[in-house]
C-alpha cells in the first residue's frame, strides 16, 4: 500500500514544499466507501511532512508530497503535454484520499508532474532524488532530462539529479508509471484488476 511511502528530495539543507490554499481547495476525498477516521486529518499543504527513515534522519531535507498534475493516458504515450486534474501525493490514484479515485489499466500510463523551487544555498551540493515506492514501472525526468527507469513497486529507489538541476530557479519533475497488474507475473501482492472474495484493488504510482 502507497499510503505509508513518504516521497523526498534530500540534501544537506532544510527546506518544505507544500502547495498554496487555492491549490487545497481544490482536492477533496473522493467516493462514499469506507473511511477511516484518520481521513479528515489528512491536510493537501502538508502529507506526511515526517522524515521518511527516521533511523537515518539527516537535518537538511525537502519532503515533495502534495498536489501534482496528473494525467492517464495511453501505454504508448511519450509525453505529458496537459494534466486531468490533481492527485495528492503519496496516495495510489485508486484510492479515495489521492483524490481522484480512478482505475487504470495496462493499456494506460499515469503520468505525474511538478514544478518546485530549490534554493541557491544548494550550489555546490549533491541532490539526490528518493522514492519511497512506486507501482510498478516508473521513467523519471527532470527538467526535461530522462534520469532513469526502476521496475518494482514494493523498494524505494534514487537518482542523483545534481547535473539536471539549477539550484534558485524551479525544477520541473516528471514520472510515467506503468503497471501491468495481474496480468504479467510480477510480486503484487493480492493486487488484482477485479477484485473478489480474498483479492485487493490494485493500486498505481507513487
Amino acid at each position: 500500500m502507497r499510503f505509508n511511502r513518504t516521497f523526498c528530495i534530500s540534501l544537506f539543507f532544510l527546506a518544505t514544499l507544500g502547495c498554496s490554499s487555492s491549490e487545497s481547495e481544490g482536492w477533496q476525498i473522493k467516493g462514499d466507501g469506507l473511511i477511516s477516521k484518520f481521513a479528515k486529518d489528512v491536510d493537501p499543504s502538508n502529507t506526511l511532512s515526517e522524515y521518511p527513515r527516521p533511523q537515518l534522519q539527516r537535518d537538511d531535507w525537502m519532503n515533495l508530497n502534495g498536489l501534482w498534475d496528473y494525467a492517464v493516458l495511453p501505454k504508448n504515450s511519450s509525453a505529458f503535454e496537459k494534466g486531468q486534474g490533481k492527485i495528492l501525493v503519496p496516495f495510489p490514484i485508486e484510492s479515495a484520499l489521492s483524490g481522484v479515485k480512478r482505475k487504470v489499466t495496462p493499456d494506460q500510463k499515469l503520468w505525474y508532474r511538478r514544478t518546485f523551487q530549490l534554493p541557491s544555498s544548494w550550489e555546490n551540493r549533491r541532490v539526490i532524488l528518493h522514492f519511497g515506492a512506486v507501482d510498478w514501472e516508473a521513467k523519471v525526468w527532470v527538467n526535461g532530462n530522462e534520469i532513469g527507469i526502476h521496475r518494482g513497486g514494493y523498494d524505494a529507489f534514487s537518482f542523483d539529479i545534481t547535473e539536471y538541476i539549477t539550484p534558485g530557479s524551479n525544477q520541473t519533475l516528471t514520472l510515467a508509471v506503468w503497471d501491468p497488474a495481474d496480468t504479467e507475473e510480477i510480486p503484487r501482492g493480492k493486487q488484482v484488476l477485479k477484485p473478489r472474495g480474498i483479492w485487493y484493488t490494485a493500486l498505481t504510482g507513487i
